[in-house]
């Protein structure tokens, strides 16, 4: 889980994609559910390879459609499996979140999706204690997930583009138009969520 080891694997993960585009995709989006509904962290790394392997708009497309399959069965998971639960138990995030789903469940999933107010294991969980509608749910996750999504994987797409043309990783290999833009694109969106927070203030 690092770049040197993405790029340690590169040969054996296009190798393999060459050989069975669709198995990997499949796969791929398959172990992505899992990552997600599991909450286990490393989606960042899953994301950066899905656009090492597929690029920026494929590994993007893959990436988002595991993340939001995954967080949507641990969503119903939670719903079904956990119908009464103490208020007092799910502490203050819980109350934060249930205010701002009052005012409205699908702008309030969307601003979750994008702007990282709690982690995402959590935004994965409460919305099921407080009657968020699936659609709603869905919708706010899988639209709200879309920058993010495609901002790294361009980032995995910028480092094949210079794990192919240099034989070491370094920052002078960064300076490439396929891992400056979505690089400039990170930034924007990590100033969006500065901003927010500013102005929730």
């Amino acid at each position: 889980l690092s770049f040197r080891g993405l790029k340690n694997l590169q040969s054996l993960l296009f190798e393999w994609r060459d050989a069975n585009y669709f198995i990997s995709a499949f796969s791929f989006v398959c172990v992505y559910s899992l990552v997600s509904g599991l909450s286990i962290p490393f989606g960042f790394w899953m994301t950066i390879a899905g656009g090492l392997m597929f690029g920026t708009f494929v590994g993007g497309g893959l990436s988002l459609l595991g993340a939001s399959i995954g967080a949507t069965l641990l969503f119903l998971s939670v719903r079904f499996a956990f119908t009464v639960v103490p208020r007092e138990k799910l502490g203050v995030a819980f109350r934060k979140m249930e205010s701002g789903f009052k005012e409205n469940q699908l702008s309030y999933m969307l601003i979750l999706r994008l702007v990282p107010l709690f982690p995402f294991w959590l935004v994965n969980i409460v919305p099921a204690f407080l009657d968020v509608s699936i659609r709603s749910y869905v919708l706010g996750t899988f639209i709200g997930m879309i920058p993010g999504a495609l901002l790294f994987a361009g980032v995995g797409n910028g480092l094949s583009v210079v794990f192919k043309s240099k034989n070491e990783f370094d920052v002078g290999a960064v300076f490439t138009l396929e891992f400056l833009l979505p690089i400039c694109g990170l930034a924007t969106l990590l100033l969006v969520q500065v901003m927010y927070k500013k102005f929730k203030k």
